[in-house]
């Protein structure tokens, strides 16, 4: 796996606290590759940690199933590592990057040329040619003839940090930003970040080779590429080729330029800071969001709780139910709760519902949701709605007293059922006749739903071979 240097899950001290690239490695993955997650950090140690110590809804969805942690060190370069971890996403596809964003949520750089030839250069969302039948990551952005066809780079994760690298280069190497420039010089071009208006460009001639000053800006714009693809050296040795050719031209004034370019270049690439640290404020502003957009399309006036329920069990064999909980779009463990199937032991994934929702709704002292989301499609919705809806107000134990038997009661009869169809990718709504298609769903909320539903499943899977194991043992 590269370079990556490997060590246990269990010698997290070991990690170096530099600027660099980890990831996370699961042994018994069933995919091609074992890497799982792939990220970046100023500090490694500390942000791996974080991942262990301080999980968020995230983190927990694959954070028990780490191994192993192998980390990559990029000379505290922030640039580098914002850089080698598009790369290395691109090249494993990791499978908690690549399920939590899709095309339109990574962050590529865009090489178009506009009418005169002139390059320019764009942060996008939705690269053209991107989808293959095998992947969403997987791209035919090989490295093209340079003639400047439109090129995508990435995938990059961050787009902050993005823009913040692509600032910096353009102060070594000026470029256009859009197809068209005014006949005057922009504030860009007073800033040397501007290469000036085009019709200059192309009609200056450069004394070396006799090439217009449009054949040297593209070569510069061949040097952003190069970096942005994780071959800083290339340019670094190019650039100092070009520099020892000018000088024994006696070229010294543009062999000078060079130089001040290599040196600006050497200064960006490992001194220049681009990778944010407070991504706690994003995260809880994803969630809010998630939260606001599932209530509108639930048309609930408040949703703090939700549980998620998953079934496990082979031929009906050592059956398992799990309710995982999230309070405000993050995963309250300690709210979590798993069920060991008394009453029925043919598969029968309906009927294993059903008894699990029978004896949650026996517990007001957990408080009840606003929402619960079922893994299975329109035979488990109903049967979970059925089951809601038998509920007896004097069934109901009152495990304690501060709880009203009329407010549970009536609590329970307003929760909103919702249920996942994985398999026709549909996601079915109480009270609505047709399903909504998963990928119709906002974003942040598809992504909610899965993390809700992908959770359940492990938390499930979990018992289910700890029951299995304790069978075959005895």
């Amino acid at each position: 796996m590269d370079r990556f240097k490997i060590i246990e899950k269990k010698e997290l001290e070991k990690l170096p606290k530099t600027t660099g690239v980890y990831c996370f490695i699961e042994e018994t993955a069933e995919s091609r590759s074992p890497l799982i997650y792939i990220g970046k950090a100023i500090n490694i140690q500390s942000r791996v940690k974080n991942h262990f110590q301080q999980p968020s809804y995230r983190d927990n969805l694959f954070i028990d199933k780490v191994d192993k942690i192998g980390y990559l060190e990029t000379n505290n370069s922030e640039i580098e590592a914002l850089i080698l971890e598009a790369n290395l996403i691109k090249k494993y596809q990791p499978k908690y990057n690549v399920m939590w964003r899709d095309d339109k949520s990574y962050f590529w750089v865009a090489i178009f040329k506009n009418k005169n030839g002139a390059p320019y250069i764009l942060i996008t969302h939705q690269p053209q040619k991107l989808q293959t039948p095998n992947s969403k990551l997987q791209t035919n952005l090989k490295t093209q003839n340079l003639k400047f066809k439109t090129e995508y780079i990435g995938p990059f994760v961050e787009g902050t940090a993005l823009k913040k690298t692509l600032r910096f280069l353009r102060r070594v190497f000026p470029y256009y930003t859009s197809a068209k420039h005014s006949k005057n010089k922009c504030a860009y071009c007073h800033l040397d970040l501007c290469p000036g208006p085009y019709e200059n460009l192309a009609a200056l001639r450069n004394e070396l080779r006799a090439s217009s000053a449009l054949d040297e800006y593209r070569k510069n714009i061949e040097k952003i590429i190069l970096i942005l693809k994780g071959k800083r050296n290339t340019v670094l040795n190019s650039l100092k080729e070009e520099m020892r050719q000018l000088s024994k031209k006696n070229k010294f004034e543009e062999a000078g330029n060079v130089r001040d370019k290599i040196y600006a270049l050497q200064q960006v690439m490992s001194h220049t800071h681009v990778i944010n640290t407070s991504n706690v404020g994003k995260a809880q502003i994803r969630h809010s969001l998630a939260i606001a957009e599932l209530r509108r399309i639930l048309n609930l006036e408040n949703i703090s709780r939700i549980e998620c329920y998953d079934i496990s069990n082979i031929q009906g064999k050592q059956a398992t139910g799990s309710m995982v909980v999230f309070v405000n779009g993050k995963p309250d463990k300690n709210l979590y709760r798993k069920f060991k199937i008394k009453t029925i032991d043919t598969p029968n994934d309906i009927a294993m519902i059903k008894e699990v929702l029978e004896r949650r709704f026996a517990h007001p002292e957990w408080k009840y949701p606003e929402m619960i989301l079922i893994d299975g499609g329109k035979a488990q919705l109903n049967i979970a709605i059925k089951t809601k809806n038998e509920v007896k107000k004097e069934s109901l134990t009152l495990s304690l007293r501060s709880y009203s038997q009329s407010q549970n009661f009536k609590n329970i009869k307003n929760i909103k059922i919702i249920s996942i169809a994985k398999g026709k990718q549909e996601l079915f709504i109480e009270g609505q006749k047709k399903p909504i298609p998963l990928k119709q769903l906002p974003q942040k909320v598809y992504n909610l739903i899965k993390q809700l539903d992908d959770e359940a499943h492990r938390f499930a899977i979990a018992y289910h071979k700890k029951l299995r194991e304790k069978y075959l043992l005895n």
